[in-house]
């Protein structure tokens, strides 16, 4: 199974998942007198739409190479990142405006078999957390790495609404609030994870330098190939789920051209062939000494 092959799976999985959820929070919310229910309800409708972004995404970007774009169609998935990081903010902005309107209205205590329902949210969610991050990083997607933050983020607001609710039943009159709360607290969270989504797709837009750890494996495949006798420069750049590369090699200086030339797309097949999550290789030549 490819890469994209792989993300798009892991797509329809969340897509699936969310639908459901949306529905059983609603449902649980409204009948259960639970705003953060409903609150984490809204997420997850909000998490369908930015699923489906995600998908378009995927499919976009494993797009080939044509004409006007030579290194294919990857830098789509960071820009659906900031879409689906807008969906995060919206969710987030919804919530903490329905629950401060809430904390200062008289309303009944929440249910208690909404907790219940809210014990096997978090325990899906987490699961789904796990499962969509492990097929983001096998597939260096940062779009379904977002996707994946929305099943923790969700997880969370899940644990907040578990504890408001408790803490109302608990308490009993007077400790209504503490449902909303809670739903408070993790639009709060929520700001906070779109920032850890939004960093790293900003940082690819820019070509930020964050691959030390490949730069060590490209150099050391590439002194595995006759006539290769170092490495000096090594740029890399993500685009989607490759990583396109300029390496500087360094050859006998007393090599004819033809010979470099060959050299060079050796390596450069041998890179690909070692590393497949490389895409496009630029080797320069460099005479030793």
């Amino acid at each position: 199974m490819t890469n994209e092959e792989t993300a798009i799976k892991a797509t329809y999985f969340s897509i699936i998942g969310n639908t459901s959820l949306a529905l059983i929070k609603g449902v649980a919310g409204y009948f259960g007198n639970s705003y953060a229910l409903v609150a984490d309800a809204i997420e997850s409708t909000t998490d369908i739409f930015a699923s489906f972004l995600v998908l378009f995404g995927i499919k976009y970007a494993s797009r080939p190479a044509d004409k006007n774009h030579p290194y294919g169609h990857g830098r789509i998935e960071p820009l659906i990142t900031f879409l689906v990081v807008g969906f995060l903010i919206t969710s987030a902005t919804i919530i903490a405006y329905e629950s401060i309107q809430n904390i200062g209205t008289p309303h009944a205590l929440p249910k208690a078999w909404t907790l219940g329902i809210l014990s096997g949210i978090i325990v899906w969610k987490e699961i789904s957390f796990r499962k969509v991050m492990k097929k983001a990083e096998e597939t260096n997607s940062s779009s379904l790495k977002a996707d994946a933050w929305h099943h923790r983020s969700d997880a969370i607001t899940s644990v907040a609404a578990f504890i408001g609710i408790s803490i109302a039943l608990v308490l009993g009159k007077g400790y209504e609030s503490a449902d909303d709360w809670a739903a408070l607290f993790a639009s709060g969270f929520i700001f906070y994870n779109s920032y850890q989504i939004f960093r790293p797709a900003l940082g690819e837009i820019l070509d930020e330098h964050v691959y030390d750890d490949l730069v060590l494996e490209i150099r050391a495949v590439a002194l595995t190939v006759d006539g290769v006798r170092g490495t000096e420069k090594c740029f890399i750049r993500k685009a989607g789920m490759q990583y396109h590369v300029d390496l500087h090699a360094n050859v006998s200086g007393d090599i004819t051209v033809r010979q470099g030339h060959e050299i060079a797309h050796h390596l450069k097949d041998t890179l690909r062939s070692e590393l497949p999550q490389l895409g496009h290789v630029l080797i320069h030549i460099e005479p030793q000494g």
